[in-house]
């Protein structure tokens, strides 16, 4: 039987003294499999221990953040702080051993549960959120919890349900995930459609942060196409690329979701883990880098720094990504 439990900490417990302001980054692709979870949790790991303080939301009824920090989808969390019926920051998890809750250090989780599946049916039927719009619901969350933090990481589920789309529309930076396949890289392209969809209603400040890509195995050419493809094609469309740092296929990133830890717990001097450290010192530096460019704009309008509306030129209909895509693939099978 479903047994649902609530956060035994209040907001004033582990909470930081003075006021942040977090950067909201939605983690996502519009396919499944693709390392999304994977990176969020390590990556909020990785910037935790550079003494960050990170919040991770599991906004996939799938609860694959949550599973992967090694905590039971039985807890209250994103699906009670979207329909409004507790307050977010009552929610919130922090490491508790009383309650065989151990995260890494400097990050904290608003866990998922399957009840996420019927978070639109659910919302709409509230009376009190009869005029409201679920897509929305992520709003006063937020405005709660970016005070307490450096960073909030959004993951989101594969799909275009609601908490998906709020995290859309509430997040300033994205982060897209993808691994070397070809079903990944198109899907991938419906997702960057999607970011600048949101741009021109609702958000228009959502700006791409990066792609990282995943389970990477350098034996073969099938990796350096890929990224060559979206270092080229992005560029081209005035927008942020491939992360310098990619994550290395191994066994060892499995092994620790089986155990409910992040790489650097399981396994601090694994390359895969160096990895995530570096790509955390490159998330700091993009996100401070295109804030400077930002402030530097005295026009103090829109900003320079753009996603330009419109897919990458030669994505709809370049065969060349499908022949470089499929004749990689040949070489990997």
């Amino acid at each position: 039987m479903y047994e649902e439990k609530k956060s035994p900490l209040s907001t004033g417990e582990g909470a930081a003294a003075s006021a942040r302001n977090a950067s909201v980054v939605a983690v996502g692709n519009q396919k499944g499999g693709v390392c999304k979870s994977t990176v969020t949790v390590n990556l909020a790991a990785s910037l935790g221990a550079l003494g960050r303080r990170c919040l991770v939301i599991d906004l996939d009824a799938n609860c694959g953040a949550t599973r992967s920090l090694g905590v039971p989808t039985t807890w209250m969390g994103t699906f009670e702080a979207l329909l409004g019926t507790e307050d977010a920051d009552e929610l919130v998890l922090r490491n508790d051993p009383d309650e065989e809750i151990m995260l890494p250090p400097g990050v904290d989780l608003l866990p998922g549960n399957r009840k996420l599946e019927e978070i639109d049916r659910v919302f709409r039927e509230r009376r009190e959120n009869k005029f409201k719009d679920p897509t929305d619901a992520l709003r006063r969350p937020l405005e709660l919890l970016s005070p307490l933090y450096d960073y909030i990481f959004l993951d989101t589920a594969p799909n275009a349900a609601s908490p998906t789309i709020a995290a859309y529309k509430s997040a300033a930076w994205f982060i897209l995930s993808m691994t070397p396949e070809k079903l990944a890289y198109e899907a991938l392209i419906d997702a960057l459609t999607d970011i600048l969809a949101v741009r021109d209603s609702g958000n228009p400040n959502l700006c791409l942060l990066g792609v990282v890509l995943s389970q990477i195995d350098r034996r073969t050419t099938l990796a350096e196409r890929y990224i060559n493809r979206i270092r080229k094609e992005f560029g081209n469309a005035g927008q942020q690329g491939a992360f310098e740092t990619t994550i290395s296929r191994s066994v060892a990133v499995s092994k620790a979701n089986e155990v409910g830890k992040v790489l650097r717990e399981h396994d601090i001097k694994h390359k895969v883990s160096k990895q995530f450290d570096e790509l955390a010192l490159e998330v700091e530096r993009r996100i401070a880098g295109i804030n400077e460019v930002v402030e530097a704009d005295d026009g103090g309008g829109e900003s320079v720094v753009e996603l330009t509306p419109q897919r990458p030129p030669a994505v709809a209909a370049d065969q060349d990504v499908a022949s470089d895509v499929n004749e990689g693939e040949a070489a990997n099978a």
